[in-house]
């Protein structure tokens, strides 16, 4: 069955290890969207924060993003809307509290104070740096809990890989666990990592089959391309899973298909494999 729709993470897989898009992933996507076939950035990135990798792209995207929280199409339509209980976010942020320095909340809003945290340090140097690449969309709130004034999309934790580790294991043991869903972001060799807490049927493969289902296209039509943990649902539901070879070793173990690294174009190798020596050429 001919792939219909690609499902492309963004950083570690369809970025290089310098934030770059490679020209051969760029080109192999334009191609595949010449051809008719659908490409979807399926991200933990905010919609305003991917947006500028998918202005690198010479096609109409689909975003999938906040790990599936959201879903717009290039026109910018929201047409999936999945938010966290304004409730299930206080109780997560007072569950929390030795981490407060790393939470933000972040809501759907046009732009400013999408991303509430409770103090912005310039001497925070593991998170000002993102920070200040997006202060336009950053507000303050202290206590944080007070800006619960409306559902978030999602409460989101940073911090060292031990400590999100901690973080992660007590927000698993939690006695309301059930009110959400948690997606881990690794970066083992950069000793960071992200926890976003999400309204609890949210997955990016959950996202991603409920849209592949609006477009009426089956998950034997559906390419999916990751690296990390949270890509771990996105590949299950994919017909075609592909891994990239600078993937966290938990999605090497299913036997799906590896790819080269980021910094070896892997995405672009896996749409020409299993894309475009496929699809008919338009002449």
């Amino acid at each position: 069955m001919a792939v219909r729709l690609i499902a492309l993470d963004i950083d570690g897989t369809l970025l290089d290890s310098r934030w770059r898009v490679p020209e051969a992933n760029r080109l192999a996507v334009a191609e595949a969207a010449r051809r008719g076939i659908e490409v979807a950035l399926v991200t933990g990135r905010r919609y305003d924060f991917a947006m500028p990798v998918a202005r690198e792209l010479d096609a109409p995207l689909t975003m999938i993003v906040n790990n599936g929280a959201l879903v717009r199409t290039h026109d910018g339509q929201t047409h999936i809307r999945h938010v966290l209980p304004a409730e299930t976010a206080r109780k997560v942020l007072q569950l929390t509290l030795p981490w407060r320095d790393g939470a933000a909340l972040i809501f759907d809003r046009l732009r400013e104070k999408q991303v509430m945290l409770e103090l912005l340090d310039p001497n925070d140097t593991l998170r000002y740096s993102y920070y200040a690449r997006n202060r336009d969309f950053i507000g303050v709130a202290n206590p944080l809990e007070s800006c619960l004034t409306e559902d978030p999309i999602q409460v989101m934790f940073s911090g060292p890989v031990g400590e999100m580790r901690q973080a992660e294991q007590l927000l698993r043991a939690a006695p309301f666990a059930a009110e959400y869903a948690l997606a881990t972001t690794i970066y083992e060799n950069k000793d960071f990592a992200m926890i976003d807490v999400l309204n609890p049927i949210i997955t990016k493969g959950v996202a991603l089959a409920e849209w592949a289902a609006l477009r009426g296209i089956a998950r034997e039509e559906v390419l999916a391309i990751g690296d990390n943990h949270n890509d771990l649902e996105m590949l299950t539901f994919a017909g075609i899973p592909v891994v990239m070879s600078n993937g966290v070793s938990a999605l090497k173990c299913f036997g799906w298909h590896q790819t080269g690294s980021n910094d070896e174009g892997g995405v672009a190798a896996a749409i020409e494999h299993f894309v475009l020596r496929e699809a008919a050429s338009c002449v």
